[in-house]
């Protein structure tokens, strides 16, 4: 009877020692696989996140340079036409409201709208400003304090000829840039985010009380380091360990940072890990010596192991959801019902490509049978889907095949709404391809459209030149100028047909393309309704104000060269507008129709 309970305990050791191992072995696969696809999600995010920073920065670049292809400066010392125009600048700019400034290519100031509240030419912040203008790339300061207001300078070089004549310099409080605002919208109690310079001085972050201050010098000491594909960074702070996501090679020596403590990083999950390995070790003692117990403590073990399943998820941030191998929801986080407003357990058992957009299922479908094809897959996408509410919104998705994991033997799927994120970056898209003014697509997607249309049929190009703006715009100002032009792109709007397409090119160009047009006939008809529109009187601030259009055509054949359909189009404008009697320059001389165009 001895030998057989002494058997008994052994055996029920062995078997609680077995399934405690088991378990332990099980929870740490199981954490291993959620800090791999939360580390992944994070830095997937910070660098999404530094990759709009990014953007942003070379759209303020990018606003510089395309204000000096409106117009031009004259690069005299106090030039009273430069501060005028830098004086337009500024008040039509949201980035660079602070002031402009014009220097020689030696840092000498020969404009500013500003006498004061400069930054010193001294000032360290410089550096990597001039060293990318020196490359022939946008220059980005650091930041720079004056008089308590801490700025950023951007800079593009004022090119005359084919060199470098002056640099064209915006300055912006980078407390107030739409940088900031961006910033202080993704506020999080758990971490705080911040893009700071190559110093480590902080110039945006979700605490505007820290625009200015220094980042721990751990982080300043890796952002020169840290690549665009971001880094993470574990450090202490007195006694808390930290751990940061720094998104480096931003313009300027620039980078984004994400910095939280390491036990809101890792959350519950960790933690709950640790007391189930405890509590395990302490079932196989009590296994060791009673029997008795053997049934109840498997029975206890079996519920905590469900415990530690759920705690995995329960306190994500993200909906996580496990799904089987038809792609059946067997499990869904509790935070379904904040995220999708369904209730607790409602999508348990249902197919999750139910709720997926119609046009999307298929992506889905074909992308989930490769996941299942490969064993320890990770992918990533983004597809709609349908909450509650029955609004679809964007979702990006992170799919871990753990179908060999004991305690998932699913497809393990989080999930974060991005509608907000994917709408801003179509925002910025869509401002990349129009004429911020009218609305009008721009130069560059003209010439995108033009390009695939001569690949498929013959396009004509009507290039348009308005007669009599710049006389407008000098006698009633700037805004009237703008709403001249506004009112002008309503009126072609209203001539070209459903196909065409109608872009701004510059001051007061715009080019009309008519895709599948050969015959002259049918341009003639629009050149006339152009003329017709234009030359009707416009109303502007209560005046009456008449202008004229010269319009230039080049029927293009199927495949030719797009810009050489451009150059035609807008030759045969300017010879239009040459042979017209034109206005006399100082000294007697005849004036030129149009700018950037060589005289034949």
């Amino acid at each position: 009877m001895r030998l057989r309970n002494w058997i008994a305990v052994v055996v029920s050791a062995l078997l609680l020692a077995a399934a405690g191992t088991i378990g332990i072995l099980v929870n740490r696969s199981a954490l291993r696989a959620a800090d791999t696809v939360h580390r992944a999600d994070s830095q997937a995010l910070a660098v999404n996140n530094g990759t709009l920073t990014r953007q942003l920065q070379l759209l303020t670049a990018g606003e510089l340079a395309d204000f000096l292809t409106d117009h031009v400066l004259h690069l005299g010392k106090n030039s009273p036409t430069d501060l005028q125009t830098l004086n337009t600048l500024v008040a039509k700019s949201d980035t660079f409201g602070y002031g402009a400034l014009i220097t020689d290519l030696s840092g000498d100031v020969l404009t500013a709208t500003r006498t004061d509240g400069l930054p010193a030419a001294a000032d360290p912040g410089w550096k990597p400003l001039r060293t990318l203008l020196a490359a022939g790339q946008a220059g980005f300061s650091a930041v720079m304090a004056v008089d308590g207001v801490h700025l950023q300078a951007v800079a593009v070089p004022i090119v005359v000829g084919s060199s470098a004549a002056g640099v064209l310099i915006g300055l912006n409080a980078v407390a107030s840039t739409p940088l900031q605002k961006y910033l202080e919208g993704l506020k999080d109690d758990t971490h705080t985010t911040s893009v700071v310079d190559a110093n480590g001085t902080i110039g945006s972050t979700d605490q505007d009380e820290n625009v200015g201050k220094q980042i721990d010098p751990a982080i300043r000491a890796a952002i020169a380091q840290a690549p665009r594909s971001g880094m993470f960074l574990e450090y202490s702070s007195g006694s808390t360990k930290m751990i940061a996501l720094v998104v480096g090679q931003l313009p300027g020596g620039w980078a984004y940072v994400r910095v939280q403590t390491r036990s809101s990083f890792d959350g519950a999950v960790h933690s709950k890990s640790q007391t189930l390995n405890m509590t395990l070790l302490a079932i196989i003692l009590i296994g060791v010596t009673a029997v008795s117990i053997l049934g109840y403590r498997t029975m206890v073990q079996r519920r905590r192991n469900d415990e530690r399943f759920q705690a995995l998820f329960q306190h994500a941030p993200d909906l996580v959801s496990v799904l089987d191998a038809d792609g059946k929801i067997a499990y869904s986080s509790p935070s379904a019902g904040a995220v999708l407003g369904f209730g607790s357990g409602a999508l348990v058992g249902t197919s999750v490509f139910d709720i997926v957009h119609p046009d999307d299922r298929p992506y889905m479908v074909h992308h989930f049978s490769q996941l299942m094809a490969e064993r320890d897959a990770v992918m990533r996408l983004q597809c709609r889907i349908r909450p509650a509410s029955g609004d679809y919104r964007w979702f990006e998705f992170t799919a871990s095949n753990q179908m060999h994991n004991p305690a998932l033997n699913g497809v393990v799927i989080n999930a974060r709404d991005v509608s907000d994120t994917r709408a801003f970056q179509e925002r910025l898209a869509h401002e990349a391809a129009h004429d911020a003014l009218t609305g009008l697509p721009n130069r560059r997607r003209m010439q995108d459209v033009l390009g695939a249309s001569l690949r498929d049929d013959a396009v004509a190009v009507l290039f348009v030149d308005l007669d009599g703006f710049k006389p407008v715009n000098d006698a009633h100002g700037h805004e009237a100028g703008d709403e001249l032009l506004r009112q002008v792109s309503q009126r072609l709007s209203s001539c070209v047909r459903e196909n065409d397409v109608l872009s701004r090119v510059g001051g007061d160009e715009f080019v009309v393309l008519m895709p599948g047009v050969y015959d002259p006939a049918d341009t003639e008809a629009m050149c006339a309704r152009i003329r017709q529109s234009v030359e009707a009187p416009f109303v502007i601030d209560g005046a009456e104000v008449r202008i004229g259009a010269s319009v230039g055509v080049h029927l293009a054949p199927l495949s030719c060269d797009p810009d050489e359909a451009l150059r035609a189009a807008d030759h045969a404008m300017y010879t239009i507008k040459k042979s017209r009697t034109r206005p006399a320059l100082a000294g007697g001389k005849p004036g030129r129709a149009g700018r950037h165009r060589a005289e034949p």
